[in-house]
């Protein structure tokens, strides 16, 4: 399967799905604006994940699923360098420190994380090579594909939705005039909270989100519940309102035509 070319053209959904439905064994390759997954399978399944330069090691998987501790970790790294994850592996499961399923399950966990990661990934270049598999001294697992594929087509929804509410994350936020409102009773996630701390019209939405450390989708979804629950608005950075959209005067037919569309809009919801 010579496939490759751009996430404008296939979302990883997509790919996911052709994977599964070919059964293919290999790696999906795929470069972002600032980082390049490789996502392995075997027989259609996933097999094994990493992104960037992330620290992906059993030891770093299994501290960050609260199976081993900090200091454990810390342990780990020093003295067991030069193995495998494979021995490694052996050595806490013959030490009593973890078991098998501990160890799969983490390794499930992280994997499938990294590919939902992907899914906000709108942006970038992919191909997906026979040949590369995953380094020999990694533990591979089996997941099926459907579920991640089910996921990841209901964020694509979500995503297209709001692109359609947040077109640009170049605009920036301001508080509503709401007499009387106080945020400190209003009951925001914490991610909420995080956003509302940078609410200014000087700071764009993506300055806000790369302080944040949120991806484009993150940022949307948090911007939009802001917007519903009526605490800020959209603005042009440093403070310029939005021009307001009127109906053409002149133009009847396309008057009619666009509450048409409004309708139907409104109907699909």
């Amino acid at each position: 399967m010579a496939l490759k070319g751009n996430l404008r053209d296939f979302t990883i959904t997509q790919l996911l799905n052709l994977v599964n439905l070919a059964k293919k064994s290999g790696t999906l390759i795929v470069e972002g604006p600032g980082e390049i997954a490789h996502v392995s399978f075997r027989d259609g399944k996933l097999a094994y994940a990493m992104i960037g330069q992330e620290d992906n090691s059993l030891a770093s998987v299994l501290q960050r699923n609260n199976k081993i501790s900090v200091p454990q970790y810390r342990i780990l790294k020093e003295r067991t360098s030069r193995m495998s994850d494979k021995e490694l592996g052996l050595l806490l499961i013959n030490a009593g420190y973890v078991s098998q399923t501990d160890i799969l399950t983490s390794l499930q966990g992280y994997f499938t994380g990294v590919v939902r990661r992907l899914f906000t990934w709108v942006e970038g270049f992919f191909r997906f090579e026979i040949d590369v598999t995953p380094p020999v001294d990694r533990i591979c697992v089996r997941v099926d594909l459907e579920n991640l594929i089910i996921e990841g087509a209901r964020q694509l929804r979500e995503w297209e939705q709001l692109q359609e509410e947040i077109p640009s994350l170049d605009m920036a936020l301001k508080f509503t005039d709401r007499p009387g409102a106080n945020l400190r009773n209003i009951n925001l996630s914490v991610e909420e909270w995080r956003v509302v701390s940078y609410v200014n019209p000087k700071n764009s939405m993506r300055q806000i989100a790369r302080t944040t450390k949120m991806n484009d989708l993150e940022i949307r979804r948090v911007v939009y519940g802001l917007l519903q629950a009526g605490l800020v608005g959209i603005v042009r950075p440093g403070g310029a309102p939005l021009p307001t959209r009127t109906f053409p005067n002149n133009n009847r037919d396309e008057q009619k035509s666009l509450v048409m569309r409004l309708i139907d809009r409104i109907r699909s919801i």
